[in-house]
């Protein structure tokens, strides 16, 4: 069965609709269902909403930070439409025209890569454009990567030898797919090609949380749905899910034993390895890369005009560099030999390259934390992408949703949001009802 992400039309009417996980991909498809009002509860076992977009007042740095960089680009249309329905379009900023700026630490040589408006990348023409020391040929990787087969990893689509793969694709791979280049997936990045790169500028441009992720992502979502009553019950784990035969039959909330009728919806939003505890012989990608990021607070006078600044990193231990307000943050995505690292060697480590990446010339190291998200994605090698389970289940009355279900993108903020709206608008759909013969009850780990 076949459901668009984006439609929100009440087909037919569920009972009562339990979201187990509050992250962005539960707040989704929460925001989809809230005109349900009081028939929707959110249970999340942490002691605020948002998951892995989460935000928190440093007192070392004397400042609100994120646990990490997350970036949207403009043609996130599902990620835009979570923002618009919020009321929160405005909490979110970047550059008028797509620009992505790199820095080689070992040479010193900079370079900007700015898309053209078309789908006709013509830009390539112009050797001031491209890459530094590549032509026009080294872009034929892209056709590779349009056609690549889905058992195919990017480095065999794009020679791992050349100018370009060093300085563009090893950057671009590690940032969005969070795995070296010889590990991940082409057919997940042909997804992000096809929806960003092949339709122009106007939908490449890079956003960023304007202040912080909580105040874009979570708290207008958290009122939108406060005003709708749905009801979002923080620090409140759901323990064990019941089935019986092809129904859930009860979800077990800390000690209370809550009822789930054949006509209730549940709707799964939780990390992978949660999925698998509670839902038995549930196939689920391996977990991926950590992901470490180092956020330095900046003393005032190197203040910018421009509201954010992005500078990929070349040959440094750094690989993203993100500049808003006095916060300069580091990304260092497939973090497996730097995450067991002493934080303040990583610090030390990293602000060299981040003062050449940002042009600040030589200053002492400034305050910094380090944040290390060791699960922060699932595996997104070709086989693990063929492990994601699709929104439906056997259960006709359980929905999984998660940026490691089959969306047929990375597990990123846009990911999350379409799984949300596309168990939404199965919720309402109720799909069909597979067979099931067998009853089980696992506990959460």
């Amino acid at each position: 069965m076949t459901v668009s992400a984006a439609t929100s039309d009440v087909t037919s009417s569920p009972g009562r609709i339990h979201i187990i996980g509050a992250g962005v991909a539960g707040l989704a498809a929460a925001l989809r269902l809230r005109h349900f009002g009081s028939r929707v509860t959110v249970y999340e076992a942490a002691p605020r909403a948002g998951g892995r977009c989460r935000s928190f007042a440093d007192p070392q740095l004397g400042m609100v930070i994120d646990n990490g960089n997350h970036l949207l680009l403009s043609g996130n249309h599902a990620a835009m439409a979570y923002l618009a329905e919020c009321g929160a379009s405005d909490r979110v900023v970047g550059p008028e025209m797509p620009e992505f700026r790199f820095v080689d630490i070992g040479s010193g040589q900079r370079w900007s890569v700015r898309p053209g408006r078309g789908p006709i990348p013509w830009w390539i023409l112009n050797a001031r454009r491209r890459v530094p020391d590549t032509g026009i040929a080294d872009y034929w990787s892209v056709v590779r990567l349009l056609h690549a087969h889905t058992d195919a990893t990017i480095a065999q689509c794009v020679d791992p030898a050349s100018v370009l793969y060093r300085r563009f694709w090893e950057p671009l791979t590690l940032a969005v797919l969070n795995t070296a280049p010889e590990h991940a997936s082409a057919a997940l990045m042909r997804a992000v090609l096809q929806e960003t790169v092949a339709k122009g500028a106007d939908a490449c441009r890079p956003l960023v949380a304007r202040t912080s992720l909580a105040d874009a992502l979570v708290d207008p979502a958290m009122a939108t749905l406060a005003k709708t009553g749905v009801s979002v019950r923080v620090a409140t784990r759901v323990r064990a899910v019941t089935a019986t035969g092809i129904s859930i039959t009860s979800l077990t909330v800390e000690d209370e034993e809550v009822p789930v009728t054949p006509n209730d919806v549940v709707i799964l939003a939780v990390p992978a390895w949660v999925a698998e505890t509670l839902i038995g012989g549930l196939t689920v990608p391996p977990p991926g890369e950590p992901i470490v990021n180092v956020h330095y607070r900046l003393p005032a006078e190197f203040l910018r005009p421009d509201p954010v600044e992005i500078v990929g990193v070349v040959g440094g231990m750094t690989q993203w560099v993100f500049m808003r307000g006095e916060m300069a943050s580091v990304t260092i995505s497939a973090a497996g030999a730097v995450e067991d690292l002493p934080a303040e060697e990583i610090i030390s480590r990293c602000w060299p390259e981040v003062a050449a990446a940002l042009a600040l010339g030589t200053i002492p190291v400034p305050p910094a934390r380090v944040i290390k998200e060791r699960r922060a994605t699932p595996a997104q090698t070709p086989a693990a992408v063929g492990m994601r389970p699709e929104a439906t289940t056997r259960y006709n009355n359980l929905l999984l949703a998660g940026d490691w279900t089959a969306t047929g993108l990375p597990a990123t903020i846009e990911a999350a949001v379409r799984s949300g709206f596309a168990a939404a608008a199965l919720a309402t759909a109720r799909p069909g009802k597979p067979a099931m013969a067998s009853s089980h009850k696992r506990g959460a780990a």
